[in-house]
């Protein structure tokens, strides 16, 4: 009698163990996001229905932030993978890679949303990553993280995610209606952005603008200026005559600085939240980050 009492004791402790581990993989996350832009709006189009996790802290570098070994465990678990693909999350990447290779359903958003090139630089050639800065792109991307929720996250009512991705997704073709507007009020001709990087191609493309130049020749902020890139850089900001130079708020914008005062012309620097959202005031959601920089982008045109 006492062996057997010793025996249910043992099995009352492996099963509760057993039971505590299903219990803790239950309440796992059912879909990891590389990047904090692309987590706040998978968040969205979730709406509840699926538990999201989000690599990224607010004001990281996507170029250069790397992951835990606890948060390549989470990777390894997850039902989907949500990354923004074409290079941007350099250290990630093989992370990703392994997943796919394992099995695990993995959506590189933007190879899905017709990704430009970038033109003109050490990058020409290669697709640009940057293309949340065009809001009709980033609504093409609700529909696809949705399909990719309801088709590999066990749990999630289809309808109910449909509604949400509906629902965020008229809000992103309200805010481009909105840019649009703004946009209007820079004439054509001032319509010229310089960068710190090259990071604005497709917000160019979609509102008219051209990009004239970028402190840092590339579309990663890895890549380092030569002389000859800022010389360069220096007679095309004094040829165009801009207002404004525009860098990454979590970026230094030393060169930008350096730039500006080697032009010889009275040039602003002006920061915006290009490829974090931020825990500050201005950029904790997308949809506030793109209000955010588009008044900053026409303020800084329009010379105010």
């Amino acid at each position: 009698m006492r062996a057997c009492r010793a025996a249910c004791a043992v099995a009352a402790v492996v099963l509760a163990a057993l039971t505590g581990c299903a219990a803790q993989d239950a309440q796992g996350p059912r879909v990891v996001v590389t990047t904090n832009i692309l987590g706040d709006v998978t968040r969205a189009i979730a709406g509840g229905e699926a538990e999201v996790t989000v690599l990224m802290k607010p004001d990281s570098d996507p170029h250069s932030f790397g992951v835990s070994a606890q948060e390549a465990a989470l990777i390894e678990r997850a039902d989907l993978v949500v990354h923004n693909g074409l290079g941007l999350e350099e250290g990630v990447l093989r992370n990703v890679r392994a997943a796919a290779d394992a099995g695990l359903p993995t959506l590189a958003v933007a190879e899905g949303v017709d990704p430009l090139r970038f033109a003109g630089d050490e990058s020409a050639g290669q697709f640009d990553p940057h293309f949340w800065t065009d809001p009709r792109r980033m609504a093409r991307a609700v529909d696809l993280i949705a399909e990719q929720i309801i088709a590999h996250v066990d749990g999630a009512d289809p309808a109910a995610v449909r509604a949400a991705a509906t629902a965020y997704r008229e809000r992103v073709e309200r805010l481009d209606a909105w840019v649009a507007e703004q946009v209007a009020t820079v004439p054509p001709a001032a319509r010229k952005l310089v960068t710190n990087h090259h990071v604005l191609g497709y917000f160019a493309q979609r509102y008219g603008f051209e990009v004239v130049g970028a402190v840092i020749p590339s579309g990663t902020t890895l890549a380092s200026p030569s002389a000859s890139d800022l010389q360069s850089l220096k007679l095309t900001v004094q040829r165009t005559k801009v207002n404004a130079i525009f860098a990454d708020s979590s970026r230094p914008d030393r060169l930008a600085q350096v730039l500006a005062s080697e032009a010889g012309v009275r040039v602003k620097v002006v920061p915006l939240f290009s490829e974090s959202l931020s825990s500050t005031a201005g950029a904790t959601t997308y949809l506030e980050m793109v209000r955010t920089n588009t008044k900053a982008i026409v303020d800084g045109l329009n010379g105010r």
